[in-house]
């Protein structure tokens, strides 16, 4: 049975820590060849049915990322007009993206019609696909910081209007848009939003209800 040494073992418990959503990039382009390493996580990953059910889009043209930044901007007013009292204030000074500054930047789908997999595990629970996607995200992200890369999930967007905007087919869901390159500093003691007190980190597993 294959076993890892408990340094190992240490070892990967800082990599989760550091694993940190980063909004904060400094100048700099990330290595093509990195980049695809990183990325080869997605092979590794499971999938139902193993669908693979992943799409990747890298947004580079000056106006895509322009209407994904604009995009951000006016779900990001219609989130904070949502929020009131110390909420808001907090809310209004949060930096929740890095979409000016990163050098890399993917939008994920998930290939809901997809024939790969043949649809096991698929027909009754068809949100397995796009759970699929971000297990594989996960594994990226992982990869990718274990390189030195940070990597921030940007969720303030509409959906509809990113993929008109990036002129996917329409069995594609968006799952999530990366923002990837050089993380500003390496600060791993907390969550940028427990910092602030929006909200506390649970300190220990959840607990277990038995049946």
């Amino acid at each position: 049975m294959r076993s890892f040494s408990p340094a190992f073992c240490t070892e990967l418990i800082e990599l989760m820590k550091w694993r940190r959503d980063v909004r904060h990039f400094k100048p700099g382009a990330v290595d093509a060849g990195l980049l695809r390493d990183c990325l080869a996580a997605f092979s590794l990953s499971p999938s139902v049915g193993l669908s693979e059910p992943w799409r990747l889009v890298r947004v580079n043209s000056p106006g895509n990322r322009l209407k994904m930044l604009d995009n951000f901007k006016s779900s990001n007013r219609d989130a904070l007009a949502g929020y009131s009292g110390d909420k808001a204030t907090i809310y209004a000074g949060l930096k929740l993206s890095g979409m000016q500054e990163a050098p890399v930047q993917l939008a994920i789908f998930c290939d809901e019609e997809t024939l790969k997999g043949a649809g096991l595990g698929a027909k009754t629970m068809p949100e397995m696909r796009r759970y699929s996607v971000v297990t594989a995200i996960m594994a990226f992200w992982l990869r990718a910081r274990a390189e030195g890369l940070g990597v921030g999930w940007v969720s303030i967007l509409d959906p509809v209007r990113l993929q008109r905007d990036l002129a996917v087919p329409e069995s594609w869901r968006l799952v999530a848009y990366l923002c990837i390159g050089w993380p500003e500093k390496d600060d791993a003691d907390k969550p940028e939003l427990e910092k602030i007190g929006w909200e506390v980190r649970s300190p220990q597993a959840p607990e277990m209800i038995e049946r």
